[in-house]
């Protein structure tokens, strides 16, 4: 650790780097420089990669777009369903798989399962669950008197079953996060408020949630930044569409479709840098908010 560089040392180090940094630069940065400079495209021949006129036509364009907005209101709805919910749920699973119980190990490696499983095998399993006929989720309604609810061919209920669908399919990966967290909690704050006579409640209200909002925080800007990013649960969940009549689309899915659907490659790349600039709005408010009331 204490070695001065030396030139040979330099040499055999880019060496290393360098089959890393070609795939980084070919696979991720080359695009994104090129998206970038695409966005501004507004008379090119793609074939021939030539461009006749530059402008902002493109981000003109999206903004008088209805499609666009309802996209990104259907996001926004998606975001604002998902991630409280995930995070409470989660939080709660994570509590109690954190406890003295019986095949504790097994238990945390079902609840793990759906994120490391595939969306398209998730999204199959699901639509049998949302099947007006014979689905699961409508039977056990019915054991309750509610009629069956058309999940995945009502406009009405798409969004819905697409929030249900992400929630579960995130769980896993935010409970994992969580114990890590409670497993850090120095278990003498917990034995002092035991002596003091704090309940359950107490101590996970006045403990738990103010020690673990490190990790609160690191998930919710996690789980904002996916939730922004869906695609494949859409995709695959109505089958390549986005919701019956378009009501689950999404600004990834805007992008998609204007990108491989009409092939408007300008249009596209301008609604993806203005989806980064949502993102990065959404990620500074949330640093500059989170950080005043997170507890190290």
């Amino acid at each position: 650790m204490n070695d001065k560089p030396t030139m040979k040392k330099t040499i055999k180090a880019a060496l290393y780097l360098i089959p890393a940094l070609v795939l980084i630069i070919t696979f991720s940065i080359y695009p994104i420089v090129k998206s970038f400079f695409m966005s501004f495209y507004t008379d090119y021949d793609y074939f021939k990669d030539l461009v006749f006129a530059r402008g902002l036509d493109n981000y003109k364009m999206i903004f008088q777009d209805p499609e666009f907005w309802k996209s990104m209101g259907n996001t926004l709805l998606f975001v604002v369903g998902v991630v409280p919910l995930s995070i409470i749920i989660s939080l709660i699973i994570a509590t109690l798989l954190n406890q003295k119980i019986k095949f504790r190990g097994l238990f945390r490696t079902v609840y793990f399962l759906p994120f490391v499983t595939s969306v398209v095998a998730v999204s199959i399993v699901w639509r049998w669950i949302f099947h007006s006929q014979y689905g699961v989720l409508n039977y056990f309604l019915g054991l309750i008197g509610i009629s069956p609810v058309n999940w995945l061919t009502d406009p009405k209920w798409a969004m819905p079953s697409l929030v249900i669908l992400a929630i579960w399919k995130g769980l896993g990966y935010n409970i994992i996060i969580f114990l890590a967290g409670l497993q850090n909690i120095n278990q003498q704050y917990y034995l002092a408020a035991k002596i003091d006579g704090a309940g359950a409640w107490e101590r996970f209200k006045n403990i738990t949630v103010p020690l673990l909002s490190p990790t609160t925080f690191f998930i919710s800007i996690v789980s904002i930044i996916n939730s922004f990013k869906v695609f494949d649960e859409v995709y695959a969940l109505f089958g390549g569409q986005p919701g019956p009549a378009g009501s689950a689309v999404t600004i990834v899915y805007y992008i998609y479709n204007k990108f491989y659907g009409e092939w408007d490659f300008g249009v596209a790349s301008a609604a993806a840098y203005v989806l980064f600039l949502v993102i990065f709005i959404f990620t500074l408010i949330q640093l500059y908010f989170g950080k005043k009331k997170v507890n190290y």
